[in-house]
């Protein structure tokens, strides 16, 4: 057999670093050269009512299947042509006027260069996103974008990796901003999505996915510690809503205020809610969307996982737990 060369994790560690440093430097060079074309093929995209054609080929091909799916998804209509298929009746995909985006590297595909002459007869626009501004396809391009890289991130200069990273994040930038110079909304990105988790998040509310009055535990500020963990187990949800008489939250005893209780405290059993709870937490209303509550949830110091739900005038009406974001989602399938 023969032997397996040894693998030193510091070597792997600088190789991989390495490759990374190498494709962000290429990225940031990239945006630095960013000129009046990148603009001018918004405008022509933003202009036309129809779809927008990606074509490459090998790798580029792949990355141009990815561009077409995030134009899609952005609200640019695309679609994906494969440059060796187009000959062969795929061309059909086409109506007078729509787009073009070819990528390249090289800008010298032969199968690419093939097409010009047809996209000329169906007043397609061409846009490149080229790694060779003196190419014959940057030649025959209506708009460049400038995909230059000095090297590939390999050892050999050979594998397609900082390149078809470049290309790829040229995609982007272009549907980025087209996304935005067409006010594309959330509610507008569901409905591309509509059986997507992200989706269903953006389209659903949080009255959809929280536990009401009769799943949740419910305690007054003097309740007993023990009465509400007693509650807590009936409704194993991870919080009690503690709430006044007039049904107003008060404050949230979780399961991590209980844990603290237990550390700070020999003996619990003369505590009261009020004296564990949170008082004044983090609350959302019902019909807020499960985008917010995740928001809330999530993008803070120090997360958390249940959220008080409370309508207008401030009554508690249920909970809503991270867990129930998530199985909304299953549900809505």
């Amino acid at each position: 057999m023969i032997p397996k060369p040894a693998v030193d994790t510091e070597s792997c560690l600088a190789w991989a670093r390495e490759a990374l440093v190498a494709e962000s430097e290429a990225l940031r060079l990239a945006a630095s050269r960013l000129d009046s074309g990148l603009a001018e093929a918004i405008r022509l995209l933003i202009s036309h009512s129809g779809k927008t054609v990606v074509t490459g080929l090998g790798k580029s091909g792949h990355i141009a299947r990815k561009i077409a799916a995030t134009l899609s998804s952005t609200g640019t209509p695309a679609v994906f042509l494969h440059a060796a298929d187009a000959a062969h009746g795929d061309l059909g995909i086409y109506q007078p006027g729509d787009p073009t985006i070819l990528i390249s590297k090289s800008g010298a595909t032969s199968e690419l260069l093939e097409l010009i002459p047809v996209l000329r007869s169906f007043r397609s626009p061409v846009i490149g996103i080229l790694g060779n501004l003196r190419s014959p396809l940057a030649k025959e391009a209506d708009i460049v974008l400038d995909a230059r890289v000095e090297r590939e991130a390999d050892p050999f200069d050979l594998a397609p990796t900082t390149s078809s990273t470049l290309a790829l994040a040229l995609g982007d930038a272009l549907a980025i901003a087209l996304m935005r110079a067409r006010r594309f909304e959330p509610d507008d990105f569901a409905r591309c999505h509509p059986n997507g988790q992200l989706g269903r998040v953006l389209l659903l509310r949080v009255r959809d996915a929280m536990h009401g009055e009769s799943e949740v535990a419910w305690a007054r500020p003097e309740d007993a510690l023990k009465e509400v963990l007693i509650r807590m187990t009936r409704f194993p949800l991870g919080a009690a809503c503690i709430c006044g008489p007039d049904r107003k939250l008060a404050g949230l005893v979780t399961d991590g205020d209980v844990r603290r209780a237990l550390q700070k405290h020999d003996d619990i059993r003369g505590l009261r809610a009020a004296d564990v709870m949170t008082a004044q937490p983090v609350r959302i209303g019902p019909d807020a969307m499960l985008r917010e509550a995740v928001r809330l949830m999530e993008d803070r110091p120090s997360q958390i996982s249940v959220l008080p739900v409370v309508d207008d005038q401030g009554c508690a009406v249920g909970l809503l737990r991270i867990h129930d974001v998530y199985r909304a989602e299953m549900r809505s399938r």
